[in-house]
């Protein structure tokens, strides 16, 4: 910069308006409630596509996982038992 060159003014913060933070709120919800209302329609129409299972189905899928979450259940105890005694006889 010159001496014939003049620094440009520091800008003020620009106005954004009275009201503050409510001022944008009030812009932003009619926006937030149609894409809430969208939303709630695409995820209705989407849920009605579900093909869900009949009560029979039902049932035999949730004895399948009961019976694979307690097989699971007593391998891991098992294994836990087993190293948990094999610890101590090294350890001691």
């Amino acid at each position: 910069m010159t001496e014939t060159q003049e620094a440009p003014a520091p800008s003020s913060r620009p106005d954004r308006g009275s009201g503050g933070g409510l001022s944008i709120l009030w812009r932003w919800l009619p926006l937030l409630i149609t894409a809430l209302r969208r939303r709630t329609r695409e995820t209705v129409a989407e849920m009605r596509k579900v093909l869900w299972p009949s009560r029979k189905e039902m049932i035999t899928y949730t004895i399948v996982v009961v019976i694979f979450v307690t097989v699971m259940v007593a391998l891991v105890a098992g294994l836990d038992l087993g190293l948990a005694k094999v610890v101590l006889a090294v350890f001691g």
